[in-house]
């Protein structure tokens, strides 16, 4: 129900509308209060001339001003006080809008949500897949453009600066304008760079235009998280959540597995036509079937929707809406009405939002001990990730003499072990919650993190001392798979602890950790070939084992002593509180 103004109880002009012309009366007969207005006191309720003056001295009443009240989801919406022609002539009442694209984004159908999440986690896939396709053309860049092994690499680094930099400042859009116009948008500027990437002829313009790559499609992989918190409460964002992030591991290994082959048969450039195309049915599929998920724009759409009718109503002389009598409890009293959304009041200007989005990740990431060290261990964990993309191939080229598209086919392993990553999660919170074993804290979301994320440092040790020669090279590549499970589970874990200890902070929180994430995630491909063999293949790889194995104390410590920290954060615990 509408919640009335402090103004409250109103005049016949504040009312809106003109009691005769309308044929409405402003006195409530179904009121026994004696303290309501009747025919007797209503001088009390509005002002009248004084006793004595005459009629005819009187001056009409005019239509006064609006009567604004805030909407929300829940808000059951007035009847209209009047829905018949009051005049001979009078044309019929306009009808209503279509409120239903207005529905709250969670209480759409399951269906509607599958294919919103199922949707997302395509275009995060290719969004991915751009990340990884580009290694397997390093060889012919180098080649053509004269450079460096790693001045050729410098490329996923750009994209990954991109990617850590944009959502930034396309985030706080999202607030305002919706998630569609900006998945929309940022698409389009997508495609457009991957056919640039294919057709540039510069290695300058390769590093640009990647950059610009990693910009466009930063919105498909950030922003998805927020789409799942748009349609789904906390309790039911773990599937969602295993999806996407399933999503993005699977494309990065399937980016390599698939241009592979392109780069070993076709010229490297047909990498990125390929994508053109891909990516561009995918943004084409997402302007027709990808509705707005943001809550707070759909709501403001919806009382621009009811203000319109409104203006439309009075425009065709149909006046009031039967609204509750703030002085007669249970009674109603027709008042000229507008909705306004509380969220609009409270937003703050563009540019303040985006000087907090920028402001406010760094704040927290050197503030806040907890998205510190979980930012510093999903970036280390991302770091490997990318550090395989130059690493699988040198290893299996140089030890096992594949080819450049066999070495690059191992990266199935790092589809194979996301995908069983992925079901493993999903069906491991049904079985705890069914046997209520799931602790309703945040720290509840770490328990499986504690044993999952020691699969990262256990398949480096693997992938380091079984990459040789002699043993054959079906082992390195499950332990390829081992490591993929490790970072599966860390990813997620670390996404969903910080949604759930954050709150209204929690962009932000994700914002560090996703800045770190892909600028470390960047570097790493840059020094892999010159550490493997300085370090030796075991060597390289037991380094950053026994890095992982450290960090992997960051969920234990958390699951123990996590209540005591988090109350210790006025940004944690600020939201617990209300």
């Amino acid at each position: 129900m509408a919640d009335p103004e402090l103004e409250l109880p109103m005049t016949s002009s504040q009312l809106g509308f003109n009691a005769s012309i309308a044929g409405i009366s402003t006195v409530n007969p179904a009121c026994q209060d004696p303290e309501c207005p009747t025919s007797d006191n209503i001088a009390d309720f509005e002002k009248y001339p004084e006793k004595g003056e005459k009629e005819e001295d009187q001056e009409e009443p005019e239509l006064g001003e609006f009567i604004y009240h805030y909407l929300e989801f829940q808000t059951e919406l007035p009847s209209p006080t009047t829905i018949y022609p009051l005049s001979e002539g009078q044309g019929e009442a306009p009808p209503p809008p279509n409120l239903v694209k207005y529905t709250s984004p969670f209480e759409w159908s399951n269906t509607r949500k599958n294919v919103i999440i199922w949707v997302s986690c395509i275009i995060t896939a290719l969004t991915a897949f751009t990340a990884g396709a580009y290694g397997p053309g390093v060889g012919q860049m180098t080649e053509e453009w004269h450079v460096s092994n790693v001045a050729a690499l410098v490329g996923i680094t750009t994209f990954t600066s991109g990617f850590a930099v944009a959502p930034m400042v396309l985030a706080p859009f999202s607030e305002i304008q919706g998630r569609r116009p900006v998945f929309i948008v940022s698409g389009i500027l997508f495609v457009i760079c991957q056919l640039c990437t294919g057709l540039t002829r510069s290695y300058a313009g390769m590093l640009v235009v990647r950059f610009f790559v990693g910009v466009g499609g930063s919105t498909f992989s950030t922003m998805v998280g927020g789409v799942v918190s748009d349609i789904y409460h906390t309790e039911d964002r773990n599937t969602p959540m295993a999806l996407f992030s399933g999503a993005a591991l699977f494309g990065t290994g399937w980016g390599p597995l698939v241009c592979g082959f392109i780069a070993q048969n076709i010229t490297w450039r047909w990498i990125f036509y390929m994508q053109t195309i891909t990516c561009g049915v995918m943004v084409a599929l997402i302007t027709v079937i990808f509705k707005e998920t943001r809550g707070s724009v759909l709501l403001s759409r919806k009382a621009k929707a009811l203000n319109k009718w409104y203006e439309t109503r009075e425009e065709a002389g149909y006046y009031g809406f039967e609204m509750p009598d703030p002085n007669c409890p249970g009674s109603k009293v027709s008042q000229r009405i507008r909705w306004k959304v509380k969220a609009d009041e409270e937003r703050s200007s563009l540019a303040k939002m985006i000087g907090i989005s920028l402001y406010r990740p760094f704040h927290l990431l050197l503030t806040e001990p907890v998205v510190f060290w979980f930012s510093l261990w999903v970036s280390f964990s991302w770091a490997v990730l990318y550090l395989t993309l130059a690493a699988i191939p040198l290893v299996f080229q140089h030890n096992h003499g594949f080819s450049l598209q066999q070495a690059n086919a191992v990266f199935a392993a790092m589809c194979v072990g996301s995908i069983f990553a992925t079901i493993i999660s999903i069906y491991q919170e049904k079985i705890a919650k069914a046997h209520g074993k799931l602790a309703s804290t945040p720290e509840g979301r770490l328990y499986f993190a504690c044993i999952e994320s020691a699969c990262m440092p256990i398949g480096l040790f693997m992938f380091g001392w079984t990459s040789f020669p002699d043993i054959p090279w079906i082992v390195p590549t499950i332990a390829v798979s081992i490591a993929t499970v490790g970072i599966f589970a860390i990813y997620l874990s670390v996404f969903n602890y910080l949604a759930d200890t954050y709150h209204r902070y929690a962009s932000s929180a994700l914002a560090a950790q996703s800045f770190c994430r892909n600028m470390l995630g960047g570097v790493f491909p840059l020094i892999t070939t010159q550490m493997y063999n300085r370090l030796t293949y075991g060597g390289a790889s037991s380094l950053l084992g026994g890095i992982g194995t450290l960090l992997t104390l960051v969920p234990w410590i958390l699951v123990f002593y996590g209540p005591k920290i988090r109350a210790r954060s006025k940004f944690a615990s600020a939201q617990a509180h209300e």
